[in-house]
């Protein structure tokens, strides 16, 4: 017997008349997840830039000033004012007025005509630890790159960091980092696949659910239990029609990571495409779920609230799942968007086929074959 029977294609058919009648429907399908997409992948990044740079000059000399110079020319800092003392320079950073302060000293230019080291304080607000270590790498790097034209002025001295390693040995390792799949470090395409896989999930089950638990409030649930569809004809035939929205959407998603985000596509474009069909089911599947332990639609959009957070704070999308702790890294192993953003930047960066993704592949089955389980026999207990 064929799964698509007269039956099911008549609830199709009914389905998609009210679709049509409700455009926002179809509209909140297109617009929304498309703006989200384009403003996550360029609002989150994990460049840092622009720091509010505070400066105390003790030493007033060419060389200091060539120093802040350095620093605030670059897109890492941004020279905000100059303070006569250090705890001036600590009440900015309290009021959140600067991010960073540097304290030169005031022999800062003797020392280095004498080949002496010179000390320089590096103030940072940690509150964010992230942008702080982010921010301190890239004051490193501006003060190696200050370190290298001294000798070119005649200056034997360098700047050095307290409690820094000691290279005065003979024997030295030098790194040559070569940075595979994402040769310019663009963190864009990072982001962007993790927030594909997150945009499927959250659209797809809030849609799921609402579109159950209306009908449902509109009493339309008597008149499918008058007709003589089974119970998982009438699932089928409510999912189908979002399903063809939802991966409408995600071809229009796969579309802007291309165009807006330059993401490239060294895999199989079908691969990633049947990755996103499977985590649009298993999407359907939640907000289905979601919908047979609800009775209202403010019941099912508080009930989402508990489910899509952790479920978003636990995929891995926006961080990588090593900087998780230990006890949590296994939950993703249950987590749909986690295996979908495995798939993406697998195929789409790494050109990984189905061989070394089946395990993912399997997991989204597993997880959209159990939740499907679970509605169709809850929605079967409701109509009964």
């Amino acid at each position: 017997m064929s799964i698509f029977n007269y039956r099911i294609r008549a609830l199709i058919r009914k389905e998609l008349g009210q679709i049509r009648r409700d455009r926002r429907l179809a509209f909140s399908l297109i617009l929304p997840p498309t703006l989200q997409l384009l403003l996550l992948g360029f609002a989150l990044s994990a460049n840092v830039e622009n720091v509010k740079l505070g400066a105390i000059d003790y030493s007033r000399t060419p060389e200091s000033r060539e120093l802040i110079a350095r620093l605030s020319e670059s897109r890492s800092f941004r020279l905000v004012s100059y303070y006569d003392s250090v705890n001036e320079l600590g009440d900015a950073i309290s009021r959140n007025e600067v991010d960073a302060g540097m304290v030169i000293p005031y022999d800062l230019a003797r020392d280095l005509q004498r080949g002496r080291p010179v000390t320089v304080q590096f103030l940072l607000n940690a509150m964010n630890a992230n942008t702080a270590a982010i921010a301190q790498g890239y004051a490193e790097g501006v003060i190696q790159s200050y370190n290298a034209v001294l000798p070119a002025e005649g200056l034997r001295a360098s700047f050095r960091r307290i409690r820094a390693v000691d290279l005065s040995r003979t024997g030295r390792i030098q790194l040559h980092p070569n940075f595979l799949y994402n040769p310019g470090l663009r963190d864009s395409w990072f982001i962007v696949t993790g927030v594909f896989g997150l945009l499927l999930i959250l659209n797809s089950s809030l849609v799921a659910a609402g579109a159950m638990v209306r009908e449902r409030e509109a009493g339309t649930i008597e008149q499918l239990l008058m007709s003589p569809a089974s119970t998982w004809e009438i699932v089928i035939a409510k999912i189908t029609p979002l399903f063809v929205l939802l991966f409408l959407m995600a071809i229009l998603a796969t579309v802007i990571m291309k165009l807006a985000f330059a993401v490239p596509f060294h895999g199989r474009l079908p691969l990633v495409l049947s990755g996103a069909a499977l985590c649009i089911l298993s999407g359907i599947s939640i907000g289905t779920v979601n919908a047979t332990v609800s009775r209202t639609a403010q019941q099912a959009q508080l009930m989402a609230f508990f489910i899509n957070p952790p479920i978003n704070a636990t995929a891995g999308a926006f961080n990588p799942v090593e900087a998780m702790p230990a006890w949590l890294q296994p939950v993703t192993v249950i987590n749909p968007i986690h295996h979908f953003a495995v798939i993406a930047r697998s195929s789409m960066l790494k050109g990984s086929g189905f061989g070394e993704l089946w395990p993912n592949f399997l997991g989204l089955f597993l997880i959209t074959l159990v939740l499907g389980t679970v509605s169709i026999w809850r929605f079967r207990k409701q109509l009964g």
